[in-house]
């Protein structure tokens, strides 16, 4: 017998040992799950995949860089012995019975920093003369040999307690120089006992987010080697996230200046290995900063609330403007403002002085409380990836002022970037401009301009993390404003632009 071929059974057979329905609901399945997957095929083989970022420009700051630029204003605290001598610069000779603030308060000193804003103080836990302001075990030369709190006091403690509850966080200073300690010019024994104090410091106080060293020291002073990388070395064993303050850093330089101004052009990058702590030759550098820097060391402008360091009777703070103006000079050109409010002999900041500081920051709140770049139309030269790929101008007035940021795209290196707000229904009336960097991926900007209605009106070169320009001709009126970058180390990252209106700003 020749076999048969047997015939295929498919869905249309008409042939079957089962009954028609429960056939037909199996083909039916088999069909849709085709389809499905058919589909699911196209919807991946049509998803965008998004754009990465672009490469980042090192050197790169770390988080407690970024935590501390984003600060903007921070305190520093002089208060010692030189506040009840009328000295700023004391000679070591004093009797710590002279230290005696009856009526110390560090409740009121964190309470008027709080209310200005400001979220780090720094206290001079030594200064110069060599007075301790805390019990240390290493010296007699201290408040345990005052009358205040009976010989049984502690400045540091209570300031830090203080800070601690309102939620500020605490930097201390220690001096190098000491005019007060017999070990002092005999290069071990004296750096033994600094590094001894610092100990003592960062271990007995809780967290430090900032520790200032300098290299201050009077002309005829005795010679002393210090042993900086030693002592920093120890600061970064302790306490792994401080930000620790010099000339040289290693985290936070010093701009150069008391005078609170950083220079027109500001790179947070810079050579560590040009820099010495304590020499005057350099101030041009730390003010400036470098391009081709190897090292993130961003700039540090500290200034005094008054004339002097110390409180004094004679003194009264500087006028609103003067500090608005310093303000503009260091913030706006990618520093940290670091301001001295100095406690006076009864242990409390001048009431004149927390006025001062109130008027100060609410100056600040109204100028920059209210961005009239949004609510209007943005365009851009380019941008990086497709319209939907995260990197567009929309970027530039949200609220994240390092993570997101417009980019142009690649295929326009070498050419100027820019992007522009358009006033929707009426014209854009400012005198400030701002704008900001995404320094997460580096500092890249080296010039731009800001053009209204096609006029420039404001230039520079430097951005950073903050640059601000008060307008020389006072308040702009215009329908178009437009951000150019002119030259940049690769693709520049703009994270945030503004208009502002500061209404205490009066160019002649």
């Amino acid at each position: 017998m020749i076999n048969q071929p047997k015939k295929q059974r498919n869905c249309s057979s008409s042939v079957s040992t089962m009954s028609s329905k429960p056939q037909k609901t199996l083909c039916f399945s088999a069909l849709f799950s085709a389809l499905f997957f058919q589909l699911l095929k196209l919807s991946e083989s049509n998803r965008e995949i998004a754009v990465t970022p672009p490469l980042p420009i090192l050197p790169l700051p770390s988080s407690s860089q970024l935590k501390w630029q984003r600060r903007e204003l921070i305190m520093f605290l002089h208060f010692g012995v030189n506040t009840f001598t009328d000295r700023e610069w004391g000679t070591g000779t004093e009797n710590p019975s002279v230290f005696n603030p009856v009526g110390l308060d560090t409740n009121q000193w964190v309470d008027a920093a709080a209310r200005a804003g400001v979220s780090l103080m720094i206290l001079t836990a030594k200064h110069h003369d060599g007075f301790c302001l805390w019990p240390s075990k290493y010296t007699d030369h201290s408040v345990l040999g005052s009358h205040w709190r009976s010989g049984n006091g502690d400045v540091v403690r209570e300031f830090v307690d203080a800070a601690e509850a309102r939620g500020v966080d605490v930097g201390l200073y220690l001096s190098p120089w000491d005019r007060h300690d017999r070990r002092y010019g005999k290069e071990i024994a004296y750096n033994e006992y600094y590094l001894a104090q610092l100990q003592e410091l960062l271990n007995r106080y809780g967290s430090v987010e900032e520790i200032w060293f300098d290299g201050a020291k009077g002309s005829n002073a005795t010679n002393m080697t210090y042993y900086f990388q030693d002592w920093f070395s120890m600061v970064k064993e302790l306490q792994s996230s401080i930000n620790v303050f010099s000339d040289a850093g290693p985290d936070v330089r010093w701009v150069g200046d008391e005078k609170g101004f950083a220079a027109s052009t500001c790179w947070s990058t810079i050579n560590r290995t040009s820099l010495r702590i304590g020499d005057g030759s350099i101030v041009g550098y730390l003010n400036e900063g470098d391009p081709r820097g190897t090292d993130w060391l961003p700039a540090e402008c500290d200034v005094s609330i008054r004339k002097g360091w110390f409180w004094h009777k004679s003194e009264t703070p500087k006028p609103l403007k003067q500090l608005l103006n310093i303000y503009y000079h260091s913030v706006g050109r990618n520093c940290v403002l670091l301001l001295n409010v100095p406690p006076n002999k009864t242990g409390l900041i001048q009431d004149t002085d927390v006025q001062r500081l109130s008027e100060f920051r609410k100056a600040i709140d109204t100028i920059f409380a209210i961005n009239l770049a949004e609510g209007n139309k943005l365009r851009a030269s380019s941008q990086r990836g497709v319209k939907q790929g995260g990197f567009g101008a929309e970027n530039v007035l949200d609220d994240d002022h390092l993570w997101t940021y417009w980019a142009p795209n690649e295929g326009n290196a070498g050419n100027e970037h820019w992007i522009e707000v358009e006033g929707v229904g009426r014209s854009l009336s400012f005198n400030v401009v701002r704008i900001q960097e995404a320094i997460g991926l580096g500092q890249r900007v080296k010039k731009h301009e800001i053009y209204a209605d096609g006029k420039r009106v404001a230039k520079g070169t430097t951005i950073g993390y903050k640059r601000l320009h008060r307008l020389e001709e006072g308040v702009v009126n215009a329908s178009r404003v437009r951000f150019v970058i002119k030259d940049s180390r690769r693709l520049p990252l703009i994270s945030s632009i503004g208009l502002h209106f500061d209404p205490f700003w009066h160019p002649k």
